[in-house]
């Protein structure tokens, strides 16, 4: 697990640059569930990488504190937002004060920490009444063109531990990692889509940590047959990826 968290360090331009966003629905889903508003709120995003989701949470209005572990995608995190405070560190250890915070979110990044840390450290960070909110981009597969490549995925590296855009995991929305003790999550899960060039969809892919590790040989031959199967599929180069961002949120 380890290794995997740390491979995306030697790749963040690559993730800043082809990794998919989050839809201005999830931002609001956010403010409804936690009852009140993204604007002005102390917001801890924990595990913020390049900022994909900080950004948004900054230009909502929200008082946001990055927090990031890895030298990497700190590094490409300040070079992307260079005016949104960023501090070193992981959801295990928070180096933030008791009682500081009105939202802690993890983008992409829950399952990365030890639950039995971070649970307790999230509801001391947080003050009462404020919300942990947990989310996951997850390709949709509703697809036939999204299934048959999630299933050459799944043979190619013999488990189900990669999916597409999941947040290098199987779906989260029940996911033991996301229970909490103390803390009772409400969940959503919430559509959208993106059109990019038939590059970007696969350096997305490759940005994914299971890529990361096997060694570029081989996933330069995976991807390079995905090259011409989608071509054929896609002869415009153009890909419509199709995703559900699953929510959980909980008040402290």
């Amino acid at each position: 697990m380890t290794t995997r968290a740390h491979s995306f360090n030697a790749a963040a331009a690559q993730y800043a640059a082809n990794r998919p966003s989050y839809p201005p629905l999830l931002l609001d889903t956010l403010e409804e569930l936690a009852g009140r508003p993204l604007r002005n709120a102390q917001v801890a995003d924990v595990g913020a990488g390049t900022g994909i989701a900080t950004s948004l949470l900054h230009a909502r209005g929200a008082k946001v504190t990055a927090v990031e572990p890895g030298d990497g995608m700190a590094a490409e995190f300040r070079r992307n937002n260079p005016g949104i405070p960023l501090v070193r560190g992981d959801g295990n250890h928070l180096p933030l004060a008791t009682a500081s915070a009105d939202f802690i979110t993890y983008a992409q990044a829950w399952h990365w920490t030890d639950p039995a840390k971070a649970g307790p450290e999230a509801r001391r960070v947080l003050r009462e009444g404020g919300a942990l909110a947990l989310w996951w981009n997850m390709s949709d597969n509703s697809q036939e063109w999204a299934a048959a490549q999630d299933a050459r995925l799944r043979d190619f590296f013999r488990h189900d531990s990669f999916r597409p855009a999941s947040g290098e995991g199987k779906q989260r929305g029940g996911h033991p990692w996301t229970d909490v003790p103390g803390l009772d999550f409400t969940e959503r899960e919430i559509p959208h889509t993106r059109k990019v060039p038939l590059a970007t969809h696969l350096a997305n892919l490759g940005s994914h940590s299971a890529f990361l590790v096997l060694g570029e040989e081989r996933a330069r031959e995976f991807l390079k047959r995905e090259h011409e199967l989608l071509s054929e599929r896609f002869p415009d180069g153009t890909v419509e990826e199709c995703y559900v961002v699953h929510v959980r949120l909980a008040l402290n």
